[in-house]
C-alpha cells in the first residue's frame, strides 16, 4: 500500500487537461491509488506456515506505482513524494552485506512458533517473571511494570516466530553476530527503495512487533535476552510522518522522496482522523482490529488488549489500545463474496441454531483451533451458513467493544469503520445494534492508503496541520442501532455456549 503526493504546480503546468488530476487537486490530495492490482499470493510451505516471497512483493509494490501513475496520464517528476502503509509484524530477514534474504517474509498469520509460544506460556520462567513484575508495580505503582506481570506470547507477535528462525535457520545464525539485519515490510521496501543506503522502521510497525517496549521507546533488551535474539539485527526507529531519504533514481527514474512509513491499522486511523483520545476505529479486513485513541497516556496490556504506538510526528506521540480478530474477511469470502452475503443472511429469519466457531486464534492460549460449524440439521441450507458466519462477526466485535469499555479508562467518542467487511451491511447493523452506538463508515473504504497519504503531505508540508485533514473527510454511510440489543441474547448465548465446546479441536 502506498500513498503518492504530487505538486498541483507541475500538474497544471504538464497536464493541464486531466479533470480526474483537478478533481483531487481541489481536495488537497494529489493522486492515490493505493492497492496492489494483483494480490500478493501467500505460499503454505508446510501445514501452519505462512509466508511471502520477497521478490514477487517487491516487483508488484513497483509495477503498481508505476501503474498507477500512468494511468492517471502523469509523470514521475511531477511525484513529490511517496507514503507508504503496510501490513504489520510479517517480517524477514537478511544478510547486510549482501542484502540476500534468508528466508521469504513470515507472515503474522504463520503458526509455525505455536509449540514455542504454548512452552513459553506454560513455563515456571514466566511465572517467575510475572512475580517479579507484579511486586515491582506494587512498589512502584508504574504501569510499565504491569504490562510484564501477566505477560503471555502470541502466534500473532514477531518475537517467538524470530526464535524460531534463530533455531532453525542455519543461516541466519552463522550471521547474527554482526551481518543479519531484520525488518518487517517498510524496512525491506526502504531498504530496497534506496539500494541498501537506508535501514530504519517507524514507531508505528515497531511497536506492533511484540519485541519494541512503547513505554522506553526502544527494542527491549529484556525480551531479546530471553529468546536469545540479538540486539544488533534491529533498525534504527524514526518518526512516522518524516523525510527517511529518496529512492534510488534508477527505480523510477528519478528520486522520490520518501515522506512517511507508517503500520496498516495505524495509518487507517489516521485516514480517519481519529485524533482525539477517544476515538476509535474499527476496521473489519482480513483480520479485525478495534483501536482506542488514548492521546498521550499509555495503557498496558490488559486481558486482550495490546498497547502500540500509533504515530510519532515531531515530539507529538499518539498511543493506541488495540483489540483484534482474527480471520473476518477469510471466512466470509470462503462462504460468497461479501456484498453478498449481507442478503443471503437478511434472506433468513436466523440460522436456525447455526454457530460458526471461527476458529484460528480465537483464544490466545488454542492457536490449532480449527474454524467449524454447529448446530447442523436437515432444513439448514447455504442462506442459514451465511447468516451464522456474519453472526459470529458481529458477536466477537461484541466481546471486544465490552472489554474495551470495561479495562480502558477513557470515554469513548466517534467509531469509525473501514476495511472491504465494512461493506457487508449485515454485519454493520448488527454490530451497532450490539454495541448501541453509532458507526461511521466513510466513502473511501481504504483508509490506510489515505492514512499514508496523509502522513506524507504532512512531512511535505503539502497540509500543514490536522484541521486541514479533517476538512476531506467524506462520509458515506452511518449505522445506527435499529434493535435492542437483548434481542440478540439467545442467538449469542448459543453461540458462546458453542465457543466452550470448540478449544483443543
Amino acid at each position: 500500500v502506498s500513498g503518492l503526493l504530487c505538486c498541483p504546480e507541475r500538474t497544471k503546468q504538464n497536464n493541464p487537461n486531466s479533470n480526474v488530476f483537478a478533481g483531487f487537486c481541489k481536495l488537497g490530495i494529489i493522486i492515490m491509488l493505493f492497492v496492489f492490482p494483483k494480490q500478493v499470493e501467500s505460499l503454505y510451505p508446510h501445514p501452519g506456515w505462512v509466508e511471502l516471497d520477497p521478490e514477487v512483493l517487491w516487483s508488484q509494490f513497483i509495477a503498481v506505482i508505476k501503474e498507477t501513475v500512468q494511468a492517471a496520464g502523469l509523470h514521475m517528476r511531477q511525484i513529490a513524494g511517496l507514503g507508504i502503509s503496510t501490513q504489520r509484524v510479517t517480517f524477514i530477514t537478511w544478510h547486510k552485506k549482501t542484502g540476500k534474504p534468508f528466508h521469504n517474509f513470515i507472515s503474522w498469520q504463520d503458526l509455525r512458533s505455536a509449540e514455542l509460544v504454548n512452552s513459553w506460556n506454560k513455563s515456571l520462567l514466566l511465572k517467575v517473571i510475572h512475580v517479579i513484575f507484579t511486586v515491582l508495580h506494587f512498589l512502584t505503582g508504574s504501569d510499565r511494570y504491569l504490562a510484564p506481570s501477566f505477560l503471555t506470547f502470541s502466534t500473532h507477535q514477531a518475537s517467538m516466530k524470530l526464535s524460531w528462525v534463530f533455531k532453525n535457520i542455519h543461516e541466519v545464525k552463522a550471521a547474527k553476530k554482526n551481518n543479519c539485519c531484520f525488518g518487517t515490510v517498510d524496512t525491506w521496501l526502504l531498504y530496497r527503495l534506496t539500494k541498501g543506503s537506508v535501514y530504519a522502521t517507524d514507531y508505528s510497525n515497531a511497536s506492533s512487533t511484540g519485541i519494541f517496549e512503547p513505554f522506553t521507546k526502544c527494542w527491549s533488551p529484556t525480551l531479546c535476552n530471553l529468546l536469545s535474539i540479538p540486539m544488533s539485527i534491529f533498525p534504527p526507529v524514526k518518526d512516522t510522518s518524516f523525510n527517511f531519504g529518496s529512492t534510488d533514481s534508477e527505480i523510477f527514474g528519478i528520486p522520490i522522496p520518501i515522506m512517511a512509513v507508517v503500520a496498516d491499522q495505524q495509518s487507517a486511523m489516521f485516514g480517519e482522523c481519529c485524533f482525539h483520545p477517544g476515538d476509535v476505529k474499527l476496521t473489519m479486513g482480513t483480520g479485525g482490529f478495534w483501536n482506542v485513541n488514548t492521546g498521550e497516556h499509555l495503557f498496558a496490556s490488559r486481558g486482550s488488549l495490546y498497547p502500540l504506538i500509533g504515530w510519532k510526528i515531531g515530539e507529538e506521540v499518539v498511543y493506541l489500545t488495540e483489540g483484534s480478530i482474527s480471520d473476518i474477511g477469510t471466512a466470509i469470502k470462503w462462504a460468497q463474496d461479501i456484498d453478498e452475503t449481507a442478503e443471503m443472511a437478511k434472506s433468513v429469519a436466523d440460522s436456525q441454531g447455526v454457530c460458526f466457531i471461527p476458529g484460528l486464534q480465537v483464544s490466545g492460549d488454542d492457536p490449532y483451533l480449527c474454524a467449524s460449524f454447529m448446530g447442523l440439521n436437515p432444513s439448514t441450507n447455504r442462506n442459514h451458513l451465511v447468516r451464522a458466519i456474519l453472526e459470529s462477526v458481529a458477536f466477537r466485535n461484541k466481546l471486544l467493544y465490552d472489554i474495551i469499555v470495561e479495562k480502558v479508562n477513557i470515554p469513548l467518542r466517534t467509531i469509525r469503520a473501514d476495511g472491504g467487511v465494512s461493506n457487508n451491511s449485515f454485519v454493520m447493523q448488527m454490530t451497532s445494534d450490539l454495541i448501541n452506538k453509532k458507526i461511521e463508515k466513510p466513502a473511501n473504504v481504504d483508509m490506510s492508503s489515505l492514512g499514508a497519504a496523509f502522513l506524507a503531505g504532512l512531512a511535505s508540508g503539502f497540509w500543514t496541520d490536522k484541521k486541514q485533514l479533517k476538512k476531506l473527510r467524506q462520509i458515506e454511510a452511518v449505522f445506527e442501532p435499529q434493535k435492542d440489543s437483548e434481542e440478540y441474547r439467545p442467538a449469542m448465548d448459543a453461540w458462546l455456549q458453542a465457543m466452550k465446546h470448540s478449544p483443543h479441536w
